[in-house]
Order: C-alpha cells, then structure tokens, then sequence
C-alpha cells in the first residue's frame, strides 16, 4: 500500500508490499521532532503511527486494550476513572509512544473542540421565565445553568474526553493498515472494513489536494479581503467536488492495474502479544474498577 496525494496509492495484488515509509502518500514533507508534516495546517495522524515507539506492539493488543478501555470509561461512568484513564492514555502516547507534547493536543483540539461544544447543550438552557440560581436575560429570554447542570456536564466532559483518550492512544500508535487487520480477524464484513480504508484514504488524499488549491489562491491574493475570500472558497469548495470523482476514477483505475478482484489484499503480519503487556494491562483494568468501587 502506498501512493501519494496527487493519484491513488493501493496495492490490491496478492504480494502486495505494505510500505513502511508512509510519509510519502501524502505529500512531500519535512522532518520535525522525527516525525513528517505536510506543508500546511493539517496533520497526518498516519505519521504519528508509523513513528510511535510502541508501533512494534501487537496491534490486536493495542486494539483489545483500547476498546476494554472505552467500555470501562462508559459502564464505570467515575469521573476519577475518567481522569486516571486521560492520564493513563497520554502517558502512553507521549512517553512510551514519544509523542511531542505539542503534538498530542493539536491532534486532540478538534474532539476537544467538539466535545466542549456538545457539553454546552447539556450545561446551559433557555427558558421565557428566569430559573436557576444562574440566568441571564436577553431580551426575549433566560439563558440559565444550575450546579447540577454543571456537575453533569463536567462529568461528561471527562468521560468522553477519556473515551477520546483512549481512541487516540490506539489511532497514534497504530497505522491504519493494521488496523483493518485486526478488524479481518475479528470477521468483521468484508465490504464494511474496505469501505473504511477507501474513505479514509480519499480524506488525506482531498486534504492535500485542499492544501494545494489553497497555498495557490493565497499565493494569487484569493484571501486578500471578505468578499475575495468567500469566492476563493467557492471555487475550492466547487473544484473538490471535480476533483474528487476524478480521484475516485483514478483510485480505481490503480486498483484494476494492481490485479485488483473484488477484494484489498494487504501484507499482513501477526505479532505476539507480549506477556508483561497484558500483565500490566489487566492490573491497570483492576486499578479502575478498584478506583471506582472506592469513589462510587
């Protein structure tokens, strides 16, 4: 598997060499603290995979331990779970994985972003009349909270935060190839695990693509004023639209070159999970239900 942003990347033949320098399929680059950036404000979460320390791990460990994770932060619903499971996950990612610091929250902002965003409905209302120990008229009516709102909303808050934690402890360190391999052992519908590995290939691939398009309008003054900038997005946004079909056309043009049958085929290699790994994983599941049973 491999390509780069400019045309499709997909090796479907039964001797198909999974690439280990990924960098390349998304664009050209530069090193930064080991790790590989496309010009521009996105970042390739991919990169930060293939050079995580704990890359070499198994994947199904890593998988099995994540989604063990999540479960437990969803069914224990313990804010001081929530909390050592955040802790836990970060110190995965940033000092075993050797995930910058800077790094890891600019790969969180976005799922912070939204997270923050979704608490909102739950912590604050809106009433014609004023209730709640906390209110502010506007005119038309009351935007009101209350410390039971804010409890529960802050309670929220850390549960799915460290449910996201945990999500990107495994997305961090695991490339999306291996992934999908464990996905296929766990006989998960053929069509569903190949449809995730097209869509996800094809956001990194129109990402660069949006990258370029942009670097070439500001290069010609497209941002230089509001009413410049909203024509400027127009044409990108009409021009993706081209772009993507024909990158699909393309992808799948590469794909039939490739032998391609009806079914992606990738290099895939079973690591052994190793014994101190899960030794220390389940102590750390029993130090979360400990921690609950002792908070509940």
């Amino acid at each position: 598997m491999g390509g780069n942003g400019n045309g499709p990347g997909i090796s479907t033949a039964p001797n198909a060499v999974h690439q280990e320098g990924h960098g390349s399929e998304v664009g050209v680059g530069h090193p930064h603290h080991g790790i590989r950036h496309n010009h521009g404000e996105w970042v390739f979460i991919d990169l930060y995979a293939y050079n995580s320390k704990i890359r070499p791990w198994s994947p199904d460990f890593k998988v099995f331990f994540a989604v063990l994770t999540i479960i437990l932060c969803l069914v224990l619903n313990n804010p001081y779970v929530s909390v050592a499971v955040i802790m836990a996950m970060a110190w995965l990612t940033m000092a075993k994985g050797k995930l910058p610091l800077h790094e890891y929250l600019s790969v969180l902002a976005i799922p912070t972003s939204f997270i923050l965003l979704s608490a909102l409905a739950i912590i604050i209302d809106f009433a014609k009349q004023p209730l709640g120990p906390y209110k502010l008229y506007l005119g038309f009516g009351y935007v009101f909270t209350s410390p039971a709102m804010l409890y529960n909303g802050f309670f929220l808050i850390l549960k799915v935060f460290a449910a996201v934690s945990a999500l990107m402890m495994l997305v961090l360190s695991t490339p999306s190839a291996e992934i999908i391999h464990v996905l296929r052992k766990m006989h998960v519908p053929k069509l569903i695990v190949e449809l995730m590995h097209m869509i996800y290939r094809h956001i990194f691939i129109l990402i660069d693509v949006f990258i370029n398009m942009k670097n070439a309008a500001e290069s010609r003054l497209g941002y230089i004023d509001i009413k410049t900038s909203w024509q400027t997005f127009g044409s990108i946004a009409g021009n993706m639209l081209v772009v993507s079909l024909n990158k699909a056309n393309a992808y799948y043009d590469a794909m039939e070159a490739r032998c391609y049958e009806g079914e992606l085929l990738f290099l895939e290699e079973d690591v052994k999970v190793d014994k101190t790994q899960m030794a220390t994983a389940a102590a750390f599941v029993i130090a979360l239900i400990m921690l609950w049973g002792l908070t509940k």
